[in-house]
């Protein structure tokens, strides 16, 4: 397309009138707002403090409250970054997965693909379990929270998409089961990148919800199975037979 960058993958997040580009401007034109307000508290921290005990400590005082208050919002704007760029967090949580579990000696495969039901982002193997992990970024204002065990994206409940997340898990578990040989769980469970989730992790609708950081040590936490070292390398290679790369739709016979 003309005028578009031969640099940028054609997302929604780099096109005027998307979400994350009116966010964007939006963020942009607060800046002044934002200095404005630090200012105010500097300038109040410096008088208070100079005035109870004197010029320097204020000094110090204010140049510490407007260094709080720059991190809380680069903390806020860098929570949107996935969102921003238009990704789904697949390509930042297999970078956190390579210096966390596979360091530990879990296994994971990346862009597999269960028939049928869709594309796995990763699958974890280790001594505690199998987990289906799915990663998905929000608008930064996006209320994620669970109420009753049931799942709300705001106020809202994403029935279809939580029954398609746990029947790829199921459907996981059982063509990895047939090549294994063995009966194996797969636990679904959900990256969140960006968005406001109330007390991460939670589960909802038999799923776990929580940022990345969190999910990873949720993970490690909460066994659900028991391998030994040479199982969880065993039960690695039937999956890598039964499900077929992202793309490949082979059925499981052809791929062994």
């Amino acid at each position: 397309m003309i005028g578009s960058s031969i640099y940028l993958r054609d997302r929604a997040a780099f096109t005027g009138g998307s979400p994350q580009a009116v966010y964007e401007e939006l963020w942009q034109r607060g800046r002044k707002g934002r200095l404005r307000t630090r200012a105010i508290l500097s300038g109040a921290t410096l008088l208070l403090c100079g005035m109870l005990v004197n010029a320097v400590f204020g000094i110090a005082m204010a140049l510490l409250v407007a260094a709080a208050d720059a991190f809380v919002h680069w903390r806020v704007y860098q929570a949107s970054s996935v969102w921003r760029r238009g990704l789904r967090g697949d390509e930042r949580m297999n970078r956190l997965l390579r210096y966390t579990l596979e360091r530990r000696g879990h296994r994971v495969l990346y862009g597999r693909v269960v028939p049928g039901h869709g594309q796995i982002d990763q699958l974890v193997f280790g001594p505690g379990g199998l987990w289906l992990i799915h990663n998905e970024a929000w608008h930064p204002d996006t209320e994620i929270a669970q109420y009753g065990g049931k799942l709300f994206v705001d106020d809202r409940t994403p029935t279809k998409f939580v029954r398609e997340l746990t029947a790829r898990a199921d459907a996981a578990a059982d063509l990895i089961s047939r090549v294994a040989e063995v009966p194996v769980k797969v636990t679904p469970v959900l990256a969140v990148h960006g968005g406001k989730i109330a007390k991460a992790p939670f589960a909802a609708d038999g799923i776990v919800f929580a940022p990345p950081l969190k999910l990873i040590r949720w993970m490690s936490r909460n066994p659900t199975g028991d391998y030994s070292p040479e199982e969880v390398e065993a039960i690695a290679r039937a999956a890598v037979h039964a499900l077929p790369i992202g793309g490949r739709l082979t059925p499981p016979a052809a791929a062994a």
